[in-house]
């Protein structure tokens, strides 16, 4: 879109005299960013995985903002972006870049403009629905009637075919009642608040169960609160501010009510989304009364939210873990994939090498595998874009995988479960063969293995990819 043909008010600055806020006073309402304190540096678009896709750049975006274009609100890119937060965390003006995409979501709706890219604005409202009704999101029912809303019920049969063999997907639902009285537990150095998520008991089961498994090998006690609901996860922040808040908080509130000071996720959407929340609730104060009246209880901030990474290398230590090793997965080389919402952004997470991070890597080099060096270990698969835009996220997927495939890779290990199924069940997709395709482990399969815990424990029936050829062929299973 050239500058020439925006639509642009005299000074952006001021408050408007009458009618909507200028765009500039929108996103500093929403995030606390002065968006005119963008100079155009253009990192966030150099950075960005899906700009090859967009009308409008990230730094075009920005600049629209600052001109009060309010064309920006009928664009393409504000529903594509996937929320990987590179742009925010490569800001070298710590501007939520992501922060303002979402605000420009939601204030599109609020004028009544159409979304560009419909069927995303349709798979969140869905989403949304889910969790208001079953109070987390139940899979199987969010794809049939996304399906049903494209007018394609059939759509991608043979994959749900695919992971309801796997016993990836419940044919019921799972619900969460939301808060209920919490108990404080006596004090007991071992015990962890424990926030699954809703994927780990059907599209990420492979992950439940070999991170319960470890677990109890690592003497760590994870207590899961009863009736917790879902996060929200990209949908609630990209439609409903205030729910994007709640709904993780009530979590963590919970947690902080059985007396517990840790809460750990192994899914990496909800980590960040546990993460971005209680550091909201922390630092602003409108969040905080806005949560305190939702939630009826008061925030003390004595609740750390923490991945399930750092748990293990951090916490539990990686020389606590050798000692449990007795399968050594020796002759596995394999890339780390951590994805985006583990160690990004920084500002939130606190990781220290946000773009090129170790953790895992130094985890899976202690259970005796060898990582490889590669470019793209942090880069977004496209998340739940997977689903409503499968063909862009084909596309970066391919990349991912041909990048790991060519520093020599032979398989691939996440600790993320959107990360996971979006890399185990589209290799077809990607264009590979049977043959071409990889194994995708979860990190705590691996360390299930190594520990000597077996294939079943380490679930790897669950996986789509069958792994056990690999595992066979380098005599970690016989």
């Amino acid at each position: 879109m050239a500058l020439a043909e925006t639509q642009t008010t005299s000074s952006p600055c001021p408050m408007a005299a009458s009618g909507p806020l200028p765009l500039v006073e929108v996103v500093r309402e929403a995030t606390g960013d002065n968006v005119f304190e963008c100079y155009q540096c253009v990192k966030c678009t150099s950075g960005c995985p899906l700009a090859d896709e967009f009308d409008l750049a990230p730094h075009q975006i920005m600049r629209s903002v600052q001109f009060n274009d309010i064309a920006v609100l009928k664009s393409r890119s504000i529903w594509l972006c996937a929320s990987c937060y590179t742009c925010a965390t490569r800001c070298p003006q710590k501007i939520d870049v992501t922060g303002v995409i979402d605000a420009l979501r939601i204030e599109a709706r609020k004028r009544g403009v159409k979304p560009a890219v419909p069927e995303i604005a349709r798979f969140n409202e869905l989403f949304m629905r889910s969790i208001k009704i079953f109070g987390r999101a139940y899979e199987l029912g969010l794809m049939a009637s996304f399906n049903m809303a494209l007018g394609r019920p059939f759509r991608d049969l043979k994959l749900g075919i695919r992971m309801f063999a796997k016993g990836k997907l419940s044919i019921l639902p799972h619900f969460g009642k939301g808060r209920t009285k919490a108990v404080k537990l006596p004090y007991n150095p071992k015990a962890i608040g424990y926030y699954p998520g809703c994927s780990l008991s059907s599209s990420a089961i492979e992950y439940g169960k070999s991170v319960k498994n470890i677990a109890g090998a690592l003497d760590l006690e994870l207590i899961e609160p009863r009736d917790w609901t879902c996060c929200g996860s990209s949908a609630a922040h990209a439609t409903d501010p205030k729910a994007a808040n709640v709904l993780p908080m009530s979590t963590v509130a919970t947690i902080e009510q059985m007396g517990l000071d840790t809460v750990t996720s192994p899914c990496s959407a909800c980590y960040s989304r546990l993460k971005h929340a209680e550091q909201s609730v922390t630092n602003k104060e409108k969040v905080r009364r806005e949560v305190s009246n939702e939630l009826g209880y008061a925030y003390k901030g004595s609740v750390k939210v923490r991945h399930l990474m750092d748990i293990i290398v951090d916490r539990v230590g990686l020389d606590e873990v050798r000692k449990r090793v007795t399968n050594p997965l020796k002759g596995l080389k394999l890339a780390c994939y951590y994805g985006c919402l583990i160690t990004r952004p920084s500002r939130v997470t606190g990781a220290e090498n946000p773009e090129y991070p170790q953790k895992m890597d130094r985890l899976v080099k202690t259970l005796g595998a060898e990582t490889v060096d590669w470019s793209r270990k942090t880069e977004c698969c496209g998340g739940s874009l997977a689903i409503n835009k499968t063909e862009i996220t084909v596309k970066m997927m391919r990349r991912i995988m041909d990048d790991a495939k060519a520093c020599g890779a032979e398989a691939i290990v996440t600790m993320c479960p959107i990360c996971h199924l979006n890399l185990d069940s589209r290799q077809s997709g990607m264009g590979y063969s049977e043959a071409e395709e990889i194994p995708i482990f979860q990190a705590t399969q691996l360390m299930s293995l190594a520990f000597g815990q077996g294939a079943y424990k380490a679930a790897l029936g669950n996986n789509l990819t069958n792994p056990k050829p690999y595992l066979q062929e380098k005599g970690i299973l016989s």
